[in-house]
């Protein structure tokens, strides 16, 4: 990452805050962007973000705090600015800023889905629409955003925080197909890791509680870091729209969605056709009804 400049949103504690780190490390110059507030996405606290720029800087990296919203358009698109000021370029963008407000989904108010739904879904096209003039005028540049094991696979109480996610996806592929024609890569990472997130997460059971506890222990937020710098890195530079997930010293490519199975019927279908034919032949493939971590069963290793 020598001579690159990174904007990594979320930067201020956790999985974020790592990956500042590693970037600055590996030499890049960083734009660490957090505005400090709770998991639940409020209030503010300007010390966040400066705490980790100034620690980049003692260490002999390079480095500026921000403290811009990524749910807005103009105060995102300050992030951006504010890399091509400090440094004169941009060469990736993490997109990890996010929040929780879970909620079982018929108990979920509107104000619920629409706060998760600007910081993670629209903060991730902002930062990244604000980024692509530059990254397209230089024909160079990639984007890291972060998915999560609740789009991808599901969870209990997190339909705004899922749909965002999920979301981020395909958000994330689009951007990968729009922007290959000037060597810009898109990919995204979910991890899995013990952060201020999974903190904020209530634990009904004993289980739920052991859970949280494996994760404390084994799965930290540094260990997600590196597969950010690498997918930011020249190194990666034939890897773009897919999906990865990390997990403690695991690495997975995660599969996108293709057609599994297929019926034709040549005179057409009535809905008592698709009872007869096809469901029988469909429903031994169909996905069950899982958690994330019901699909990641086994123990970290």
């Amino acid at each position: 990452m020598e001579g690159k400049v990174v904007v990594v949103t979320g930067a201020g504690r956790g999985i974020g805050r790592e990956i500042a780190l590693a970037m600055a490390r590996e030499g890049a110059a960083v734009v660490v962007n957090d505005l400090g507030s709770t998991v639940n996405g409020e209030g503010k606290d300007e010390s966040v973000a400066q705490q980790v720029a100034n620690e980049i800087r003692t260490a002999g990296g390079q480095a500026v705090a921000n403290t811009d919203s990524v749910a807005e358009w103009e105060s995102a698109s300050n992030i951006v600015e504010q890399a091509v000021q400090s440094f004169g370029r941009i060469d990736a963008v993490v997109n990890n800023a996010g929040i929780l407000r879970d909620r079982i989904f018929h108990k979920m108010e509107p104000q619920e889905w629409d706060a998760v739904i600007k910081v993670h879904l629209y903060g991730a096209f902002y930062v990244s629409r604000a980024a692509a003039g530059y990254f397209r005028k230089q024909e160079s540049g990639a984007y890291v955003h972060m998915s999560s094991g609740s789009g991808l696979f599901g969870n209990y109480g997190q339909v705004n925080y899922g749909a965002a996610k999920l979301g981020i996806v395909g958000l994330s592929r689009q951007i990968a197909l729009d922007m290959s024609r000037y060597r810009v890569r898109s990919n995204c990472i979910a991890p899995s890791a013990f952060s201020r997130m999974i903190e904020a997460i209530p634990t009904k059971t004993p289980e739920q509680a052991a859970h949280v506890e494996m994760r404390r222990k084994k799965m930290g937020p540094a260990q997600i870091a590196p597969m950010a710098v690498f997918l930011c890195s020249e190194a990666a530079h034939e890897v773009t729209g897919q999906i990865f997930s990390v997990r403690a010293n695991e690495i997975f490519l995660i599969s996108q969605p293709r057609p599994i199975r297929s019926a034709h019927h040549g005179e057409g279908w009535t809905p008592q056709l698709i009872r007869d034919r096809v469901l029988p032949g469909f429903k031994a493939s169909f996905t069950p009804l899982e958690r994330s971590r019901d699909v990641l069963s086994w123990e970290p290793m």
